[in-house]
Order: structure tokens, then C-alpha cells, then sequence
């Protein structure tokens, strides 16, 4: 990706409106990415994306897929006019659902970078466990980590609280992107797995998903400016 004052960051723009999307994506062009997410899909579509994707950030497509390998080759396939730079598929889809989609990747002119979700910040050791998931949310989310990479992926989605641990198995060629950022003075809201921008990067995170308190701020590109000095700061 092209070099950007916010780089580092990429500026979730949680919304089912196209017109605020598109504004949103013009004021935080500077960001590394835009993320879409599933409401956003839901309601707009292929061509609500080509809306916000010619705004100027890169696009991040997270879609997060989760099916059998041929039914995500066929949505990856699907989106290859769409021009993302990054997509989601759950890492729990395993390995040959994330080769797969892997492979499906290399169709595109410009492949994106594919990236594994791994244990969402939402949930909790409580909520894990309810699942039958065996150990920590981090033991987990380096087990999907792992499979991530053996399966060729070119990075995951963990919370911050496991970027360090990640960093540590995977070494320092793997990307890890992480949402549940939050500046000191923001609200936790629904995520549990949380940190600050400069812890998450001083764990090892690459790219930090930060939404409402850049999109929900007065004026968006001051906040991204604001976090992205803080970042710039924290990294080595």
C-alpha cells in the first residue's frame, strides 16, 4: 500500500448509508484502508462499495466468509471487480477452506491480502468456553493463527490483548490487524478485548481497525491525524 499521514490505521466506516460512507472515506483518505463490513454489504451492495472505493483510501472488504472452500471461492471470485486491497474469512473454516480462498486471491489483477479472522473482541474466556472452545481466547487465537499462515494467508484479525503472543509464534512476516482499539478516553462499548493504539502497536499489531472514535469525532481526519501521531510515536 501507497505510504498515507494515517498509515497504520484503517477507519472502519460502520454504516448502512452510502452517502455518510462515502463521505466518511473522503475525509479519512489518508487512512492505510477503509473497512466495509456485512451491514454495510447488506444494504448497498457491489455498487455501494464502488461508491466508497473510489473516495481514495485503499479498501478493506471484511466479509469475514465462512463456508465450504467452494462456495468461498466462488464469493471471492464474485467480488474480484469490487478491487478490494484486503478480505476476511474466518480462520475456523479451516485449512483447506483458507488455501482455498487463498488461491482464489490470485485470480485478481492485484491480489488482496487475505487475512484470517481469528477469535472475534467480542467475546470473552466465558463466551468461548459456551462454544467449546478448549483454553484461552489467546490459546485459540494462536491455533487459528498458525493455520492461517501454514494455509498461506498474509496475516489475521486478533484482538490486541493477543498480538504480542501472535507476533511471537508467527514471526515478523505475518500481518496482524487489530480491531478493539480504543483511545484512552474512549468508550470500551461492545468489544472485551481491548487496548489503547500504542499498546496494540508496541505488541507487535501492524494495522489497527479504529471506527467510532474517528467516525463518531466532529471531524474525522483531525482524529485520524490525532491517533495516527499517537501511533507514529509508539512505534520503534
Amino acid at each position: 500500500m501507497t505510504e498515507r499521514s494515517g498509515a497504520g490505521i484503517i477507519v472502519a466506516i460502520d454504516t448502512p448509508d452510502v452517502e455518510r460512507a462515502e463521505a466518511l472515506a473522503g475525509e479519512c483518505r489518508a487512512a492505510a484502508a477503509v473497512k466495509l463490513g456485512l451491514e454495510f454489504f447488506a444494504a448497498q451492495g457491489p455498487s455501494g462499495v464502488r461508491r466508497v472505493g473510489q473516495a481514495g483510501a485503499p479498501l478493506f472488504l471484511d466479509l469475514k466468509l465462512h463456508d465450504i472452500p467452494n462456495t468461498v471461492v466462488g464469493a471471492i471470485r464474485a467480488l474480484r471487480p469490487l478491487a478490494p486491497a484486503m478480505l476476511t474469512v474466518h480462520a475456523a473454516g479451516g485449512s483447506a477452506m483458507l488455501a482455498s480462498a487463498q488461491a482464489a486471491t490470485r485470480t485478481y489483477e492485484e491480489p488482496p491480502a487475505l487475512l484470517g479472522v481469528t477469535t472475534l473482541t467480542s467475546l470473552d474466556s466465558d463466551d468461548t468456553a459456551a462454544i467449546g472452545v478448549h483454553g484461552s481466547p489467546s490459546d485459540q487465537v494462536v491455533r487459528l493463527a498458525m493455520l492461517a499462515r501454514d494455509a498461506g494467508l498474509a496475516g489475521i484479525v486478533c484482538a490486541p490483548t493477543e498480538a504480542a503472543r501472535v507476533r511471537g509464534e508467527t514471526g515478523p512476516d505475518f500481518l496482524i490487524v487489530t480491531p478493539g482499539i480504543r483511545p484512552a478516553a474512549s468508550a470500551v462499548q461492545d468489544q472485551k478485548r481491548v487496548a489503547t493504539p500504542s499498546a496494540a502497536a508496541e505488541a507487535g499489531a501492524d494495522l489497527l481497525v479504529i471506527g467510532r472514535p474517528i467516525t463518531g469525532a466532529e471531524h474525522p481526519a483531525e482524529a485520524l491525524a490525532a491517533i495516527a501521531s499517537e501511533l507514529r510515536a509508539a512505534r520503534p
